[in-house]
């Protein structure tokens, strides 16, 4: 009764978008595909691995997806035992006393009754395909569990990936604003000395001083943020981070993941654990369809025993105690006020509610590649271009300094060089971080991780 499924069409194109801000990449001929690659191999760092390691151990929300499969699998198995008929051993002892005025003899009774028997109690002849569509529909939900897991895994992994590069790359904003500082209040002190010999005013030495407090106005920013990272990642990871797996110095980690080639989307897209739980819960409510229509036809249940019977324990097993009952029963709906109706409507209904939640699964995974792509297509420029503007900061600096120091210009001038440096270099990080961040996302919404 069930409709037969169709893999409805992807609802998007088949080709990546092209432009200025996507990367040129191979056709990955003969490569591995993305989802395939596991991410013990894409993550170099030998110690993000073993976090990734603890947090699949710990992670509470993946534990709870694992539990859901469980359950799922469990009410599988309730639905798949409805097609076998239940089988059930019975022994019973029945005692009564019949008072004078009932009985027929005018005598008080004493009956004793005995039995034992096996027997099946309602069994369904599944002549019409309902009990194995309703079958069907608990696999597929069993099925779309395992994807959940999935996608809660590869999210898992990419979120401990984020949250380990986050905090390095703040420990080195950090430690930059350390370092800015003490340089600050070494410049300041200089400065000072200057003053009090009358060689410099008191509009420099309060310049200077803003730069000694801006310096430490980070340092409590990025103190705070530190922490934060580190308490964001030991609830991802579920447990505290021991001391031999903290991250390195970011600069370190500038090529610690591997390049990806992204593939075609009709490759990519519909093995996306989303994409493909997203088409269990479509099969499964496509199954329900079946059940709904074999409502409207006959139920047939049978119900059987056989076994012994007697009056007295002793013979219960004699020839003559030998019992069996057979008693098949047939529904046929006649009137229901239009209730099978009414559900076959709400089933296809439903069904046309997954079609379409299925295909905008997909059109959302397929502007999440995109997007990503764009991104890493656009960031080695952009790396490239901040470190030539920190180089070109920095010999400014050092050349407005030269000239402050042999009075050719204000302090002004070196004030503004500073501020321009460190802000260059704080972009920098911010910059590499970011392309780090993509490469991690683009891995995510690619479908890799999950195994």
């Amino acid at each position: 009764m069930a409709p037969t499924y169709i893999q409805p069409a992807a609802p998007v194109q088949a080709a990546w978008p092209q432009g200025p801000a996507y990367k040129e990449t191979p056709a990955g001929i003969g490569e591995k595909a993305v989802a395939d690659i596991p991410w013990q191999e894409f993550f170099v760092d030998g110690r993000l691995r073993k976090l990734i390691t603890l947090a699949l151990e710990n992670n509470r929300d993946l534990r709870i997806a694992t539990l859901n499969i469980e359950r799922s699998q469990a009410l599988y198995q309730i639905r798949r035992s409805d097609i076998l008929p239940k089988i059930d051993a019975s022994a019973g002892a029945n005692f009564q006393r019949v008072p004078e005025g009932l009985s027929g003899s005018g005598k008080v009774t004493t009956l004793e009754q005995y039995s034992l028997g096996l027997g099946v109690s309602s069994y369904e002849l599944d002549l019409f395909g309902r009990v194995r569509s309703l079958k069907e529909q608990a696999l597929e939900q069993y099925l779309a569990t395992g994807q959940a897991r999935r996608s809660v895994q590869i999210s898992l992994v990419s979120q401990v990936a984020a949250g380990y590069l986050t905090l390095a790359a703040d420990r080195e904003r950090l430690q930059l604003a350390k370092e800015t500082l003490a340089n600050q209040q070494e410049s300041f002190r200089l400065i000072r000395s200057r003053f009090d010999a009358g060689v410099t005013s008191s509009l420099t030495v309060h310049q200077a001083q803003t730069t000694v407090d801006a310096a430490r106005v980070d340092i409590a920013r990025y103190t705070t943020l530190v922490a934060q990272d580190e308490n964001a990642l030991t609830l991802v990871v579920g447990s505290a981070l021991p001391p031999d797996l903290q991250p390195p110095l970011f600069s370190d980690m500038v090529n610690s993941l591997r390049e990806l080639t992204p593939g075609l989307p009709s490759d990519v897209l519909l093995h996306r654990p989303d994409v493909l739980q997203a088409e269990s819960q479509l099969k499964g409510i496509n199954a329900n369809i079946g059940a709904a229509r074999a409502a409207f036809f006959p139920r047939i249940t049978l119900v059987s025993s056989l076994g012994f019977g007697s009056d007295d324990l002793a013979g219960l097993f004699t020839p003559g105690s030998f019992a069996w009952k057979f008693a098949p029963q047939i529904t046929v709906p006649i009137f229901d006020g239009g209730s099978n109706k009414a559900n076959l409507k709400v089933a296809e209904v439903d069904r046309d509610i997954a079609l379409a939640q299925y295909e905008k699964i997909i059109q959302s995974a397929f502007r999440e590649v995109a997007d990503a792509l764009a991104q890493r297509g656009t960031f080695d420029e952009q790396v490239a271009a901040q470190q030539s503007l920190t180089a070109a900061t920095s010999e400014s600096y050092r050349l407005s300094q030269a000239r402050f120091d042999k009075g050719v210009d204000s302090f002004l001038t070196v004030l503004d060089s500073q501020r321009s440096l460190y802000s260059a270099r704080q972009n920098l990080i911010t910059s590499q971080l970011a392309r780090l961040a993509t490469m991690v996302t683009l891995y995510k919404v690619l479908g890799a991780g999950g195994e």
